[in-house]
């Protein structure tokens, strides 16, 4: 694997595990940056315990969980709890130009490895904080999970199908979209502090929250309901502010019908044979469409049964009219634009996914596997006690 690498020459020290926090640190080390993993002796992080499904050989086997978010990293185990350890982290993030934990608020401060307390020996350090619930109110002393987020945070509320009908009850999303989302967000703050860091000289500590990011993330549907005044429900694959715009049975399965406006939905129209349904006055404009979404709905879904999944999206997709298939992962991998664009990427013999952004063309994505644990700790101990700074890769 090969690609630009734009943050070559930062220093990052990462103190966290699970998701959020290592989900950033791989980010960061796919654009460049030399990222140091600190671990828990003999355990490692938690994820590395997460399967199966497992790689590697049964003595050193780690879990894919694992694997997904810890590209491009350096592992050495550290007990921060102990004075050599935190000692140790402290020479590190001297060094450090970023640095990031996932510890419960006011955790690290017994260590001396607080925000305060680091910058004090490193003004430029960027310290990324990530927590459940935030560095300050009721529930900051809280633990934070990705559930439970999706849950406080709005999401479920509007995910699952509606009430009424069968299997009706909040969903969570497939995946732990506020741990990513977090871990995504915290990026873009850390380069953005990064930035004010070469005008000013001085880091910054940036205070990042499953919880906050989950609220920010209802976007359209936190503005309906604050705009609007009315409490959005569930709508199973339904859209709340566009319709037609969700998933319909075929002949031979299902198909996700995402028309954006009122053209599309004349095409459409004009492409089953029916174009006086576009010109009918409750379905002309996509608002009149939502106000007799009741009658318009059961009318497209008898269209709906007359040709196979294959048969529309190939009447429909060259013709402009947004439409897709719902592949299981096998079928995504297989995907000739997936494929194309060059989505699955290897490092060695392991199969990863990779980081969605170009840069002229090219995929950045760290060359450095997932560590095992503590698989570089030697070395950087060593380039530590002989006094020489942040270790070299």
């Amino acid at each position: 694997m090969s690609g630009p690498k734009l943050l070559e020459g930062t220093r990052v020290l990462d103190l966290s595990r699970v998701l959020a926090g290592p989900w950033c640190g791989q980010l960061l080390a796919d654009y460049g940056a030399d990222v140091i993993k600190v671990e828990r002796p003999e355990l490692g992080d938690d994820t590395r315990a997460w399967g199966p499904p497992w790689w590697g050989d049964p003595a050193e086997r780690m879990a894919a969980y694992y694997l997904s978010a810890n590209r491009g990293k350096r592992s050495i185990a550290i007990d921060i709890a102990s004075p050599e350890g935190a000692t140790l982290v402290r020479q590190l993030a001297a060094q450090a130009d970023v640095l990031l934990e996932n510890y419960k608020v006011g955790q690290l401060a017994k260590y001396g490895l607080d925000y305060p307390s680091l910058t004090a020996v490193n003004p430029r350090l960027v310290y990324c904080s990530i927590t459940g619930y935030g560095q300050d109110g009721p529930y900051a002393p809280n633990a934070g999970y990705d559930f439970a987020i999706q849950a406080t945070g709005g999401l479920m509320s509007v995910t699952g199908e509606k009430d009424g009908t069968p299997g009706s009850e909040p969903q969570k999303v497939g995946v732990a979209v506020a741990d990513l989302m977090t871990g995504v967000y915290a990026t873009t703050a850390i380069l953005a502090a990064l930035i004010e860091r070469g005008r000013t000289g001085t880091g910054r500590h940036i205070d990042a929250a499953l919880l906050d990011t989950q609220v920010a993330m209802l976007a359209n549907q936190g503005s309906n309901y604050l705009v609007g005044g009315k409490t959005p429900k569930r709508m199973g694959n339904a859209h709340v502010n566009v319709v037609p715009y969700q998933v319909f049975a075929t002949k031979d399965g299902h198909i996700v019908l995402a028309v954006g406006n009122d053209n599309q939905f004349g095409k459409f129209c004009a492409l089953n044979g029916r174009p006086e349904v576009a010109t009918d006055p409750r379905f002309v404009t996509n608002a009149q469409r939502i106000g007799h979404r009741g009658e318009l709905i059961p009318l497209l879904a008898q269209w709906m049964l007359s040709r196979t999944t294959a048969e529309w999206t190939a009447l429909l997709e060259p013709n402009g009219v947004p439409c897709a298939p719902i592949l299981e992962l096998p079928e995504v991998f297989r995907h000739p634009q997936v494929v194309s664009r060059g989505m699955q990427v290897s490092n060695g013999s392991l199969p990863m996914v990779g980081t969605p952004m170009r840069f002229d063309g090219q995929r950045p994505v760290a060359d450095q596997a997932p560590p095992q644990l503590d698989e570089h700790g030697a070395a950087v101990r060593d380039a530590l006690k002989r006094g020489g700074g942040w270790p070299s890769a």
